[in-house]
């Protein structure tokens, strides 16, 4: 019976091991971790956000650069047919306002143990606090376990080992000097869906007040190091050191860029992005007699709490004082930005195995019968669903792959 080792317990890892398993062959699956899952679960402790149900080129536009790359996996288990495979483990769904797909109860816990047990019936085999160091000289899977070592081998190998963010939960990033040294290029890891600092930090009195407080429906624009322009519209919030939430995680990847590029990137910000600009002016200019400018920016313009102690922040007296200027201020705030938030803190990272380095199937050019899956491969997207797709797809592609591979001449039996 030929034999494969998956190296990983998240999305991409299962999915590949149900793969193997569903094609007759003998899977064990090891993590580092006490138990699998572990960023799966966390991710769902807000709401498990499976995929999402907009039109599969709306969907597949997400993935950016890598759009070329990604096509092909996500055909392999679109997310109409992911939502169907996750209704054959037991778990209903359904779509949000926005459009995002989620279990019925809203949480990752009762998918993963249906998902684990259906694996475990199967036949697959899980190794927890397994680390993997790589290869001995004769070929062999190094692992460090407590108390010793083990070396394991098997005729194909699912690499399925996370990023480089949240480390607690298992993604640290090392196992990229185990493939670099095998020749494997690989693209340095960076924070992905990942808050800013602003240059020279907030003031105290922003920090300990405002912080944690969210900026609602604000629009961030800003122009990048090749001089496109990116606008969006969504939600942010202040952090002890800058901004983040799900407008700036949207906008991260050519943040984080031009940041890499230029050294710093100020962004525009619209606290009234519904009001146009002649409205704001006209609002503004009202004569406020004896009430203070928060009151009067209040009643006028609907600027309160932490949009109103942004401006004071940001913009000296003189401009707070001058009615036409403020109003353009309100319209478009000027924020520096110096860097982002380091990869452990981000949700996800970007960089990974090059798609270069992945021949058929994604099986690594420099180790036949060595394949990889899910964050360690250099694609980003935004959260939303788009990440936990490209996860499960890219695990089903690499598990299929090892599977075919397993199924030629290449593979011993035993």
């Amino acid at each position: 019976m030929k034999s494969a080792i998956v190296i990983g317990g998240g999305p991409a890892g299962l999915m590949a091991a149900e793969m193997l398993s569903q094609g007759g062959v003998k899977v064990d699956l090891y993590d580092a971790m006490p138990s699998v899952g572990r960023k799966f679960l966390l991710a769902g402790v807000g709401g498990m956000n499976i995929t999402h149900s907009e039109p599969f080129d709306a969907f597949l536009s997400r993935y950016g650069r890598r759009v070329s790359v990604i096509r092909p996996l996500l055909e392999a288990l679109p997310p109409t047919v992911l939502c169907d495979w996750i209704h054959g483990l037991g778990i209903e769904t359904f779509i949000g306002s926005s459009g995002r797909v989620f279990p019925k109860d809203m949480k990752a816990a009762p998918l993963l143990r249906a998902w684990l047990h259906r694996l475990r019936e199967a036949g697959v085999r899980f190794h927890v606090r397994h680390r993997w160091l790589g290869w001995n000289d004769d070929g062999a899977l190094r692992f460090a376990v407590t108390g010793g070592g083990a070396a394991v081998r098997a005729d194909a190998v699912v690499l399925a080992l996370g990023g480089g963010s949240w480390a607690k939960l298992g993604s640290d990033g090392a196992w990229v000097p185990l493939l670099s040294d095998r020749g494997v290029e690989v693209a340095t890891l960076r924070p992905s869906n990942c808050g800013f600092d602003v240059a020279d930090g907030w003031s105290e009195h922003l920090r300990s007040r405002f912080a944690g407080q969210p900026l609602k429906t604000v629009a961030l624009r800003f122009t990048d190091a090749a001089g496109h322009v990116h606008e969006r519209k969504g939600e942010l919030m202040l952090s002890d050191s800058g901004i983040e939430g799900s407008l700036v995680y949207a906008l991260s990847a050519p943040l984080r860029d031009t940041i890499a590029a230029l050294g710093s990137v100020t962004v525009q910000l619209d606290l009234v992005p519904d009001k146009p600009l002649a409205r704001i002016v006209a609002e503004v200019a009202h004569p406020r007699g004896a009430r203070s400018l928060a009151s009067h920016l209040q009643s006028r313009a609907g600027i309160k709490g932490v949009k109103m102690a942004l401006l004071r922040e940001i913009l000296p007296a003189d401009i707070l004082n001058d009615p036409d200027r403020l109003a353009h201020a309100i319209k478009s705030l000027p924020l520096t930005l110096a860097a982002p938030r380091p990869l452990d803190e981000a949700i996800s990272s970007a960089g990974g195995v090059r798609f270069e380095a992945l021949g058929a199937n994604l099986m690594l050019r420099k180790l036949p019968g060595v394949f990889c899956a899910g964050e360690m491969l250099d694609w980003e997207a935004p959260t939303g669903g788009y990440l936990l797709t490209a996860c499960f797809t890219s695990g089903r592609v690499a598990g299929q792959g090892a599977l075919n591979f397993l199924n030629t001449d290449h593979a011993a039996t035993d």
